[in-house]
C-alpha cells in the first residue's frame, strides 16, 4: 500500500503507519479517534456524517453505543490537536449532520516517503552488517557466567553426518540457563493467565468514591433548547447524590466546564473527583434521545455507557433510572424512597426553563416561567419552591417590594407541605423565615431539617451561616460556611468573605478576598465585596479604588470616572453624597429599600436622617435592616434609645 502522508499546521499524520507527529514528535491518540482523525483529513474538507462515521469505526459491532462513541473521539481527537470547538481551525461540527476537517492540508506524494523509507533501510542494513562482526552477546554472558580459572576454549566441532556433536561445557551450561529461563517463563504465563481469567471471571468493581456530572451537550441543533440539556444535567447531579453513597461534585463547580474540550484527567483533578459523567442530549418533538457515559478520570478510561430513548411523559422519570443504574455499576446504591409523584412534563418543563433562567441572573423572568409550572401543576413541590425562592431573591436585592414575602413565605409552606422529603423546600422555607417573619426558631429548624435531608446542600449551610451571625454565633457561623466552601467553592466563592465581614474579622475577610481574586480576577461580585470591607475597616482610599475598579469591570467606564474625580475632588463623603443623589433618581423609577439610604447618612453622620430611613425600613419590613448590628457604620447609634426600640422590634439579640 502506498504510504499517504499529511501535513496540517504544524502536525503531521502518517495514515500508513496510524502515526501523528508534532514538531517531530509522536502524539498519543488510541485506535478508533486516530481512524476517525484519517477518515477525516482524507475527505479533502466534505462533509462526513455521523453514519457514515459510524459504520467505518465500528462497520457491524454489536452492543456499541456509537453516537457517544463518536463524540468521545471527537473530544479525544480535539484534545491532542488543540482544537478549539467554537472557534476551530482543524474540525469543524456541522450541527445535527457531522464532522468535517477544515484545516489547509499538504499530502506529501507517497514517492517521497518511500524514497526516505529505501534511505532508512539502507542505513539501517549497514548498521547490521557492522553488527555481525561482534561477538555474540549471549556468548558473552554464558563466558563470564564460569567460575574464575575455569574457562575453557570451544572444542573442535567433529565433522561427521552420523555423529552428533558433542557440546562443550559452556554450551552445556548456556543450555541448562535457558532452559532455567523458558521453564521460568513458562511458569510466570501459566500464573498471569490464570490471574487474568480469574479477574474475567471476578471482575473488581472500580474504585470510584466521587464523581462530577460534566455539562450534557444540546445535540438537538437549536440553541434554545440549551436549558434543557443543562436542566437534565442537574437533575442527574441531584438525582445521583440522593441515590447513591458517592461524593458528588455540585452543580455550580462542574457547570464552569460547559464547553470547555479539555483532557478529563485534568478537569477531573481540579474537582478532586475520581470519576466523570459526560454525555449529550437531543429532544426532537416529544422525543428525547440521551447517552451517558462513566470515565475513571484518572487513566482516562471507559467504564459504562447507555443510551436513552424516551418521549415526553418519561422525560421526567429519565435522570432518576440513569442515576440508579450508575450508582449499581459502582456498587454505591442506597435504599430507595417512596416512588415520586407523577408531575407533568409541561411543569416540569418551565421549572426547568425558569431554573436555567434564574441561574442566568434574570430573577424577574425567572418567576413567570416558575408561576407558570405551579398552574400548570398546583401539587408540584419544586414548582412552588422555585416560586418562593423568586420572591425571596426579589426582596432581599430589592428588586420586589418587601410586602411580597409573605407570597413568597406562603409558597415555600406549600412546597414543604406537597413533599416533606424534598431538601430544596425546607432550605426556601429557611430563608423565607429569616427573611420574614423572622421566626428565628422556626427558621433554623427548617434549615437543620434541609441538612438532614442532604448532608452535601451547601446552600443549607450557608443560609444557617447567615442566620447564626444574625445571632450573634459568630464561630458557629464561619464553621457552617466553610462546610459550605468545602461543598461547593464555586457557587459563592465570597462566602467566607462575607462571614468573615459580618464578624468584624476583617483582615481574615481580606485576605480570603485577595486569594479568591488571585485566581478570579475579573470576579465583580469578589471586587464589591473587597470595596465594602475596605469601608468597614476604615480604609477609604481603598475602598474608594475598588468601587471604581467594581464599577469599570461592570462595563460602565463613564460612571468609574465620575467615581474617580469625585473622589479625587472631595473625598469619600463627596462619594456618599453623590451616591443618595443617584438613589433618590432610581426611587423616581422603582422601589429602593431605606436601609440604602440609611447606609449612606450612617457614614455621613448623619442622625436623623439614618433613622428616620431606618424606622421606615422596620415599618414595611425590609430584611436587610437585621443585619445593621454588624457594620461599624451604626455604631455611633448603639446608645440612642430609637435605635434600641428598632433592634428589640427584629428579635434580635442586641449586640451593643
Amino acid at each position: 500500500m502506498a504510504v499517504s502522508v499529511y501535513k496540517f499546521g504544524d502536525f503531521r499524520l502518517d495514515c500508513d503507519r496510524f502515526e501523528l507527529y508534532r514538531a517531530g514528535r509522536s502524539l498519543k491518540l488510541e485506535r478508533k479517534p486516530m481512524e476517525l482523525l484519517v477518515l477525516l483529513a482524507t475527505r479533502n474538507g466534505n462533509l462526513v456524517t455521523r453514519t457514515e462515521i459510524a459504520e467505518h469505526l465500528w462497520g457491524r459491532e454489536v452492543f456499541v453505543d456509537t453516537e457517544h462513541g463518536i463524540n468521545t473521539a471527537i473530544r479525544k481527537i480535539r484534545e491532542v490537536l488543540n482544537d478549539d470547538p467554537v472557534q476551530s481551525r482543524f474540525v469543524q461540527t456541522v450541527t445535527g449532520k457531522g464532522y468535517r476537517f477544515i484545516g489547509s492540508i499538504i499530502e506529501v506524494p507517497a514517492e517521497a516517503i518511500a524514497s526516505t523509507s529505501q534511505q532508512s533501510e539502507s542505513s539501517a542494513n549497514r548498521n547490521r552488517r557492522v553488527g555481525d562482526i561482534n561477538p555474540s552477546p549471549t556468548s558473552a554472558v554464558a563466558i563470564q557466567d564460569l567460575p574464575p580459572g575455569n574457562e575453557e576454549p570451544p572444542e573442535a566441532p567433529v565433522s561427521s553426518s552420523k555423529d552428533e556433536p558433542v557440546p562443550s561445557r559452556n554450551s552445556r551450561l548456556l543450555l541448562w540457563l535457558l532452559a532455567s529461563a523458558g521453564l521460568t517463563l513458562l511458569v510466570l504465563a501459566v500464573t498471569l493467565g490464570a490471574r487474568i481469567l480469574r479477574n474475567r471471571l471476578h471482575p473488581t468493581a472500580p474504585k470510584i468514591t466521587s464523581l462530577a456530572v460534566l455539562p450534557l451537550d444540546n445535540l438537538s441543533g437549536d440553541p434554545a433548547q440549551n436549558y434543557f440539556a443543562d436542566g437534565m444535567t442537574d437533575e442527574l447531579t441531584t438525582m445521583l447524590a440522593k441515590n447513591s453513597t458517592l461524593r458528588v461534585v455540585s452543580r455550580t463547580s462542574a457547570m464552569q466546564y460547559k464547553g470547555a474540550h479539555r483532557p478529563l484527567p485534568e478537569i477531573a483533578r481540579e474537582l478532586g473527583v475520581d470519576g466523570i459523567l459526560e454525555g449529550s442530549i437531543s429532544r426532537s418533538g416529544d422525543k428525547v434521545h440521551m447517552t451517558i457515559q462513566l470515565i475513571q478520570a484518572p487513566t482516562d478510561t471507559h467504564l459504562w455507557a447507555e443510551s436513552y430513548d424516551r418521549n415526553a411523559n418519561d422525560i421526567v422519570t429519565l435522570p432518576g433510572e440513569a442515576a440508579q443504574t450508575i450508582a449499581k455499576q459502582l456498587g454505591t446504591t442506597v435504599p430507595q424512597r417512596a416512588p415520586a409523584r407523577y408531575i407533568s412534563p409541561e411543569a416540569h418543563d418551565a421549572f426547568l426553563r425558569g431554573r436555567y433562567i434564574w441561574f442566568t441572573g434574570d430573577n424577574e423572568e425567572a418567576g413567570k416561567y416558575f408561576k407558570k409550572a405551579t398552574e400548570l401543576q398546583p401539587d408540584y413541590a419544586l414548582g412552588w419552591s422555585g416560586l418562593a425562592m423568586y420572591y425571596g431573591q426579589g426582596v432581599l436585592d430589592g428588586e420586589i417590594d418587601p410586602k411580597y414575602s409573605a407570597a413568597g413565605l406562603e409558597a415555600a409552606r406549600k412546597a414543604v407541605a406537597l413533599d416533606d422529603s424534598l431538601p430544596e423546600a425546607h432550605l426556601v422555607l429557611g430563608a423565607m423565615l429569616l427573611i420574614a417573619p423572622w421566626d428565628w426558631t422556626q427558621g433554623d429548624r427548617e434549615l437543620g431539617r434541609a441538612i438532614e435531608l442532604d448532608p452535601r446542600y451547601a446552600e443549607a449551610y450557608h443560609f444557617r451561616s447567615k442566620m447564626y451571625i444574625l445571632l450573634n454565633r459568630n464561630e458557629e457561623a464561619i464553621q457552617l460556611q466553610k462546610k459550605a466552601m468545602e461543598l461547593d467553592p464555586f457557587e459563592r466563592p465570597y462566602g467566607m468573605v462575607h462571614a468573615y465581614a459580618e464578624a468584624r474579622q476583617y483582615d481574615a475577610a481580606i485576605t480570603e478576598n485577595l486569594q479568591r481574586l488571585a485566581t478570579m480576577p475579573q470576579d465583580l461580585t469578589l471586587h464589591w465585596f473587597l470595596c465594602d470591607t475596605y469601608r468597614r475597616k476604615g480604609d477609604l482610599k481603598q475602598a474608594a479604588e475598588e468601587w471604581e475598579k467594581a464599577t469599570l469591570l461592570s462595563g460602565d467606564k463613564d460612571t468609574a470616572a465620575i467615581i474617580h474625580q469625585t473622589y479625587q475632588k472631595g473625598g469619600y463623603s463627596a462619594l456618599l453624597l453623590w451616591r443618595i443623589d443617584n438613589l433618590k433618581q432610581q426611587a423616581l423609577k422603582k422601589y429602593v429599600s431605606p436601609v440604602d439610604f440609611a447606609l449612606q447618612y450612617a457614614q455621613l453622620g448623619q442622625k436623623e436622617k439614618t433613622l428616620s430611613y431606618l424606622e421606615a425600613a422596620l415599618r414595611e419590613p425590609h430584611p436587610t435592616l437585621l443585619w445593621i448590628q454588624d457594620d461599624p457604620a451604626y455604631d455611633f447609634l448603639h446608645s440612642d434609645e430609637r435605635y434600641r426600640a428598632i433592634i428589640k422590634a427584629t428579635g434580635l439579640p442586641p449586640k451593643y
